[in-house]
């Protein structure tokens, strides 16, 4: 059914009219929109960023091939060109064992210097696998070939970090379901107001054959409306806080592999998310707290 401009126009008043008559019960439907989307808000920052983490994480994972300690300069050449013949392989790039000594002083302390002299690690080459699902795959065919003493890969890590990815998205989802229930609950009650307030003009509407579509759509654009303006502050903060924390967290981060979403992406992100949600969470409300009304 499409509604002529006069009508919407009338809706539009309607709506408007009943927001400012209802004011307290509108101000506390508007906050609970707005608690809600702020911790909405969020807990999508939360996710989103550990899900970028784990993909992060995932795509970057390194196979380390230890060099066999008896190879010679042309066994490892050999062993470079068996690495990168292998399936699924990106890239070779050799590290010698003096080289992780100091990999090993930097991450673990002073404690290693004492290896310098006689250093037991391994020459290396590390193997990047061309994507993510391949890492098994070439970790054990590297394991195969001629003076590879042993393989490792951080595949506990990953495991760890994808486990707590899990964990966070069901805990965020849970707990953001609860608060969109209570929003709704609160709406739907500030809309039950509106109506018994004009419950009289309501039934003449009826009487006078007004349609429940006709009655409907003022109570729609409340809740809408409502959810609108509860969604505004969740965006400027949330907007405020992400960029706070990237600021400060991404220095820290430029030497890894590892980023936060970039703030124009996050803040589109929630700005659509927070207004889809509060809206259709106002509307959703209207409608639950209109329907027994219609039956008159």
């Amino acid at each position: 059914m499409i509604l002529k401009p006069r009508t919407m126009g009338r809706h539009f008043r309607e709506s408007f009219k009943s927001l400012h008559r209802n004011g307290l019960m509108t101000f506390a439907a508007i906050s609970a929109v707005t608690v809600t989307l702020v911790l909405v808000g969020f807990f999508m920052i939360t996710m989103l960023n550990v899900n970028k983490l784990a993909s992060d994480v995932e795509d970057n994972v390194k196979i380390n091939a230890n060099v066999d300690l008896s190879a010679n300069k042309t066994d490892k050449q050999q062993i470079e060109k068996d690495l990168q013949n292998l399936n699924g392989v990106a890239n070779v790039t050799y590290s010698s064992k003096e080289n992780e000594l100091k990999k090993m002083v930097k991450a673990y302390g002073d404690s290693f210097e004492l290896f310098e002299q006689s250093n037991p690690l391994h020459d290396v080459y590390v193997v990047e696998a061309k994507t993510p699902s391949d890492v098994d795959q070439v970790a054990k065919a590297a394991e195969n070939v001629k003076n590879v003493d042993s393989v490792s890969y951080n595949a506990k890590t990953v495991g760890k970090v994808f486990d707590v990815v899990k964990w966070v998205r069901y805990i965020g989802v849970f707990l953001i379901a609860a608060l969109l229930l209570t929003a709704m609950f609160l709406i739907s009650n500030t809309i039950k107001i509106a109506i018994y307030s004009r419950r009289t003009e309501v039934e003449i509407q009826k009487l006078v054959g007004a349609t429940n579509g006709f009655i409907r759509w003022p109570f729609l654009l409340e809740g809408a409306w409502i959810g609108f303006l509860g969604a505004i502050i969740p965006i400027g903060l949330t907007w405020a806080v992400y960029y706070q924390v990237y600021k400060f967290v991404m220095p820290s981060l430029a030497s890894t592999y590892y980023s936060l979403l970039p703030v124009g992406q996050m803040v589109g992100i929630v700005t659509i998310t927070a207004l889809a949600i509060g809206i259709i969470i106002g509307m959703v409300g209207s409608i639950l707290s209109i329907r027994k009304f219609l039956k008159i």
